[in-house]
């Protein structure tokens, strides 16, 4: 039976997250101290504390939710044998090199504090949206976008699930969609609270400000195979995994690929390492049967034993 960690990505943060791992076990204590240290500010207390607006901007979320993910992993490892492979939704391809011993911890927290920022000043502030769609027939969404685009940008951001797929683009272009989206038969079509277009071409000016950054930072080859989000294909050299960061900013978060790899490899053991259960629910639609424990606060621990 072989085991993935699976690293959540932004939108499952929360004001409290990682405070009961701190309060309860050393090495994730000793996580949020290095996560301050490592961003010369108190990431820790905006962690456990907020505020919310706060938590909310981007190139906060960012390295919030990796420490919190490497936290959890840290007190999740104590407990258990290393896995098998490691996956990271968007954000969470970070924690997901540090827990296979590619990338250091507080090299991964200052570049997506950068990657935060950049993707933030990529596109004017209201000129961008994303959408979730819900349930759209098979077949349609290619046609969809297509209709919408009216000369802007709409493309597919993240293939979540079957039944999930989230849009991106310009505000009108992803607008047009939606209404087609549901006219076509889609079951809801749900605007997402962002603050920037993520995984479409308008994030290439982000993708070329953060190459300088990568490229500074040191991949070693991974302990543990990594299933990316660019090509949903295992990564096992350092080169790759930092090919991979650089290239899944404008491209699409291939999830549904990923996890069918995984459960094709023969995962059969699956741990969502972080704040909330975002991933488990993607999960249980992707691969049915599966069973997913989601760790990222103490009380989890129980889950384990």
């Amino acid at each position: 039976m072989k085991t993935a960690f699976l690293f959540p990505g932004q939108g499952s943060q929360y004001a409290g997250m990682g405070k009961s791992l701190a309060d309860n076990f050393v090495s994730a204590r000793q996580c949020f101290e290095q996560a301050d240290d490592a961003l010369g500010f108190a990431l820790s207390r905006m962690c456990f504390e907020g505020p919310e607006d706060d938590l909310r901007l981007t190139e906060n979320t960012q390295p919030a939710l990796v420490a919190v993910s490497v936290a959890a992993w840290t007190v999740l490892s104590a407990e258990i044998e290393q896995p098998d492979f490691v996956a990271g939704h968007s954000l969470g391809e970070y924690s997901a090199l540090v827990a296979a011993d590619s990338l250091d911890f507080a090299d991964a927290l200052r570049t997506v504090r950068k990657r935060g920022r950049y993707m933030q000043e990529a596109v004017p502030p209201g000129a961008g949206a994303m959408a979730a769609l819900l349930k759209l027939p098979a077949g349609k969404l290619d046609e969809i976008l297509a209709e919408a685009a009216q000369g802007e940008v709409v493309t597919t951001a993240n293939l979540n699930s079957p039944d999930q797929i989230v849009i991106a683009g310009n505000r009108g272009a992803v607008e047009r969609a939606m209404e087609l989206a549901k006219a076509v038969g889609a079951k809801r079509a749900v605007p997402l609270p962002v603050s920037a277009p993520f995984h479409c071409p308008l994030m290439e000016p982000a993708q070329q400000r953060l190459r300088a950054d990568l490229d500074a930072v040191e991949f070693r080859d991974l302990r543990v195979p990594l299933v990316n989000n660019w090509q949903a294909a295992e990564v096992l050299k350092g080169s790759e995994a930092r090919e991979g960061l650089y290239q899944q900013v404008p491209n699409p978060v291939r999830w549904t690929e990923s996890m069918e790899r995984l459960a094709a490899s023969g995962v059969e053991r699956w741990f969502e390492v972080g704040a909330g259960s975002v991933l488990a629910g993607l999960l249980r639609t992707i691969v049915p049967g599966s069973k997913c424990i989601s760790f990222g606060e103490a009380k989890d621990i129980e889950k384990l034993r």
